[in-house]
């Protein structure tokens, strides 16, 4: 409701392409540089209560917009700006909506979850828009702020419902700043993360032309009021509520890169219609379809971004997924609102249609994850040897596992070392490599670095079943007669350092 108010005031208060884009920009931009951060905070905050202090600060986001909207002072500058602060709050809260959907179902249902939060979230996205445009229509944007604000009651009684357990006391607690960069080296290292993040940015930054032109869709070319602009984003979420109903049935059918092809197929098909300025009921017809196709879309990329996170990262790994896709929404919108200006919407909508179609059939050679990895942790590390109490902020830490190789198995053995190398990055090792004695080469050690001893007994609770086979793939070509020296190196402090 609030979205459709601040979009449809954007086209009385300026009727430029690029104003209105603005109003989804300032929306999704803050979500593309906070999501990371947020991530962080829901990986090590109580999420239920970081998720009710956000729905208070939306709150008041509401409130202000509909008193300035009730007493005639809303301008460009301040809808922009309370629009960018919505963006805050969504940012924040973003990360945590998603990551506490394997905290509440089975890990073989997270796929389904993810479908079915998605289909709630349409839901709201069919109601909202249709009734926030009627509220509009009939009542103006004062009372259809009003009526938001209403539903955040709602959304915080939910999460004071929710019997969440109490996260334990945990002397490895991380801290910020160690998250942040814990996060950072997880996503450069996770190769299957970077496919669903390829496919995610190329599919929103084209697609994004329907959203950020769709007001001026409603008012210029199909000539509709603020209720008619409503009732196009409830036909959206109808669809997408259809399209989730189905998605079960399409998933025995399809994998999911032939799921993301047919809604980048259907997107260009219903960007290209809209740009004809069909009569209003085509209109309706064809948005129907593109929320079918949104939905596949969203819940493919973000049920395969789930699928290859582990939940110590969860929280971190979907904001940098969800900074990928809002980066993509708003330098889209952007983008496109400028083609708008230079070509005009229909130009511009066509445009983007090409550009889906294209992206869609090269993007579908690069094949999704699996995502059927065990990333349940192992716990099959022994606890590292030590000659007296290690302070946890002590560090760096150097590891050395010594094996040996006999020579016929080396090259299958550096492979196989090399598989490791991308899982001891991830779980927390900043630098990796494998040497050998020169006096007698069969004698390897593999060494990394981790920045603490803390950081390194989290890395023993990190490692996963999965990291646990491929470790028993390097073991299978040790020859020794016991298994590989494992030593833990601390850093010693210069004599006169602090």
């Amino acid at each position: 409701m609030r979205d459709v108010a601040s979009s449809w005031l954007m086209t009385d208060l300026s009727a430029s392409p690029a104003a209105v884009a603005m109003v989804q920009a300032a929306g999704t931009l803050p979500i593309f540089l906070l999501a990371i951060p947020a991530g962080v905070l829901t990986d090590i905050l109580d999420r239920r209560k970081f998720l009710i202090a956000v729905q208070l600060l939306l709150a008041s986001v509401s409130i202000s917009l509909m008193v300035l909207a009730q007493t005639g002072m809303l301008l460009v500058s301040a809808l922009i700006g309370l629009t960018f602060l919505g963006g805050i709050g969504a940012a924040l809260m973003g990360p945590t909506w998603q990551a506490i959907v394997p905290e509440l179902v089975k890990r073989e249902d997270v796929k389904s979850a993810v479908a079915l939060n998605s289909l709630g979230i349409n839901i709201a996205r069919s109601i909202g828009p249709a009734a926030g445009g009627l509220l509009l229509a009939a009542f103006g944007a004062g009372l259809t702020y009003g009526a938001d604000v209403a539903s955040y009651v709602i959304v915080i009684a939910a999460l004071v419902w929710w019997p969440r357990a109490k996260n334990a006391n945990d002397a490895l607690q991380e801290n910020f700043l160690g998250a942040f960069r814990a996060g950072l080296r997880y996503t450069r290292a996770s190769r299957p993360l970077h496919v669903v993040l390829l496919r995610a940015a190329i599919f929103f930054a084209f697609a994004s032309a329907v959203w950020a032109l769709l007001p001026l869709v409603a008012r210029q070319l199909l000539g509709g009021d603020a209720s008619f602009y409503g009732i196009l984003l409830g036909a959206v979420g109808a669809g997408a509520i259809g399209g989730a109903l189905v998605m079960p049935k399409l998933r025995q059918r399809f994998d999911g890169d032939g799921l993301l092809l047919g809604a980048a197929i259907i997107t260009a098909v219903v960007m290209g219609i809209l740009s004809l300025a069909p009569p209003k009921l085509v209109a309706i017809v064809a948005l129907l379809f593109l929320g079918g196709a949104w939905i596949t879309a969203l819940t493919t990329l973000n049920g395969a971004a789930q699928a290859v996170l582990p939940n110590w990262v969860r929280g971190r790994g979907l904001a940098v997924y969800l900074t990928v896709f809002n980066g993509a929404m708003t330098a889209g919108s952007l983008g496109w609102g400028a083609v708008g200006e230079a070509v005009g919407v229909p130009g511009a909508l066509l445009i983007g249609a090409a550009g889906l179609l294209v992206a869609g059939f090269i993007m579908h050679r690069v094949k999704l994850p699996a995502g059927d990895a065990d990333l349940v942790p192992s716990s099959h590390w022994p606890e590292p040897l030590v000659a007296e109490p290690v302070a946890h902020d002590r560090g760096p830490v150097l590891i050395l596992i010594e094996y040996n190789v006999e020579k016929h198995n080396r090259s299958a053995f550096l492979r196989a070392l090399n598989d490791m190398s991308q899982e001891r990055r991830r779980d927390g090792a900043y630098g990796w490599g494998v040497t050998e004695d020169s006096a007698d080469p069969q004698k390897m050690v593999e060494w990394f670095m981790v920045e603490s001893w803390a950081e390194h007994l989290r890395q023993h609770k990190r490692v996963s079943n999965a990291d646990a086979d491929l470790q028993g793939k390097v073991l299978a070509y040790h020859s020794g007669p016991e298994k590989p020296v494992v030593r833990h190196f601390l850093t010693i402090n210069r004599p006169g350092a602090a």
